[in-house]
């Protein structure tokens, strides 16, 4: 992961630009085609990234038919990604599951999964926690049969591959690694109801599944957890950029009492405080994965650091926008009830930002 082929500043913009060129052609009502299908997520638009811009590749090394970029440009793509609230399986099969092959160091299951990843042909999702607690697994290995159930496991109903970390029936500590293929018996993957539609989750049941074992050290779910830490407080900025530019627009053009309310000082305080914390957040996400990429010391404390920052910002953000939105804030129609949602629901992804801080006192 420390080998990655140096990209200049110019690619990665153009990287961006090329994410939200997609994006856009999609048109309007793509995200809420998206989560309303079956599926619950835009499988056209994931083609298409991965095809024409090659963003589930990007972290992947040139080995196993990816493009040996980092996790940074992975981030900006990221980043995009959320800014758009795009329903597609980016942070589930792009950086989870395939982070957790990548950090695994098993040549031979990268060499068989990942091109297939890379190119986008099929997609994985992540499974482990057990029911509200994200540092136990509900799922328990023996003699290479896999039993138990994944709770949140985001992406599931629509992955091709299932990637599952699993404890034993004497200690429920995530510890080693398999994979399934989503189809086979004795899977039975669950759509679980969500406060943000924007990101489907499910149960996922395994009852005495054969599963292959990926050959791991202990260690590798904490290394995991801290990059799928960076890579959500990228993914929050994203959106809390994009809650802030709507609430800027649409203060521009909503009158009261004879002017625009964007005129109102009390209401650009309010928007600057906003913008403070979007930009805090990016840098503190973006110093996190940069820690991971370089394979820092503190790269554990900054992860958890910018997961506990970038989610309590990102709903500030947007409750914010909610308030200065009025009441159209919270109508379906108006998107900015979905970034709202989003905030929420990602701040409990990996622990819950007090989670997280007492797990931090403790090991001081």
């Amino acid at each position: 992961m420390t080998n990655a082929a140096a990209v200049s500043a110019q690619e990665v913009a153009a990287l961006r630009d090329s994410v939200r060129e997609v994006i856009r052609r999609r048109g309007d009502h793509a995200l809420r085609d998206a989560f309303g299908s079956a599926s619950r997520y835009d499988a056209d638009l994931w083609t298409t990234l991965c095809q024409q811009v090659g963003v589930a590749a990007l972290a992947i090394p040139e080995e196993y038919g990816g493009v040996g970029a980092s996790w940074l440009e992975t981030a900006a793509v990221t980043e995009e990604l959320g800014g758009s609230l795009s329903g597609v399986p980016m942070l589930a099969s792009a950086v989870m599951a395939t982070g957790a092959l990548l950090l695994s160091g098993d040549d031979a299951v990268c060499t068989q999964l990942l091109p297939d990843l890379a190119d986008g042909s099929r997609t994985a999702a992540l499974c482990w926690s057990a029911h509200q607690d994200w540092n136990r697994s509900g799922v328990a290995a023996d003699a290479g049969l896999l039993t138990g159930t994944a709770n949140y496991v985001i992406n599931a109903e629509s992955a091709d591959l299932l990637v599952v970390f699993a404890g034993s029936a004497a200690d429920t500590r995530p510890a080693t690694l398999h994979y399934v293929d989503a189809a086979t018996a004795g899977v039975d993957v669950t759509p679980l109801p969500v406060l943000d539609p924007t990101r489907p989750m499910a149960r996922v049941t395994f009852n005495d599944v054969p599963a292959s074992a990926v050959s791991s050290d202990p260690g590798v779910f904490s290394r995991l957890r801290d990059l799928t830490w960076a890579l959500l407080a990228v993914e929050q900025v994203g959106g809390a950029a994009a809650a802030l530019d709507l609430t800027v627009e649409y203060t521009k053009s909503r009158k009261q009492f004879g002017r625009v309310i964007g005129s109102f000082q009390a209401l650009k305080h309010r928007m600057a405080d906003m913008y403070a914390d979007v930009e805090t957040s990016r840098s503190i996400a973006y110093a996190a994965v940069e820690a991971i990429v370089s394979g820092a010391a503190d790269a554990s404390e900054v992860a958890a650091s910018a997961h506990v920052y970038c989610s309590e910002a990102f709903r500030r953000v947007t409750g914010e926008a909610i308030q200065l939105h009025g009441g159209i804030g919270i109508t379906w129609e108006h998107d900015i009830q979905l970034y709202f949602k989003r905030a929420q629901g990602s701040s409990q992804l990996l622990g819950q930002p007090h989670e997280v801080i007492a797990e931090l006192s403790a090991n001081l």
